[in-house]
């Protein structure tokens, strides 16, 4: 019996989650903020691979697909930086 790619993809995405949620529920409180801004620099790498695969690709599904990936990576990078910014007003002097 051979897998097809959809099915392999499912068996990935599942082991990315499992190994995402361990990974997050060990990260102490104090790396939090470091972290998430490693995140977003991720994140607007993803954003400048998805325009390129909805500006490129001639296959509309792919063009919805990287729209959403777009909007979705754009949203992460936004409200990460919403909460580092309030973080870090935190930790800043009073003015």
């Amino acid at each position: 019996m051979t897998m097809g790619p959809f099915l392999v993809g499912i068996y990935i995405f599942v082991l990315a989650c499992f190994l995402g949620l361990e990974l997050i529920t060990k990260v102490p409180p104090t790396l939090h903020t470091p972290l998430m801004s490693g995140a977003n620099a991720i994140s607007g790498i993803t954003i400048l691979g998805a325009i390129l695969v909805a500006g490129t690709s001639g296959s509309i599904m792919a063009k919805l697909i990287g729209t959403l990936a777009i909007v979705l990576a754009t949203i992460n990078v936004v409200g990460g930086f919403m909460v580092t910014d309030r973080m870090m007003r935190m930790f800043g002097g009073k003015k």
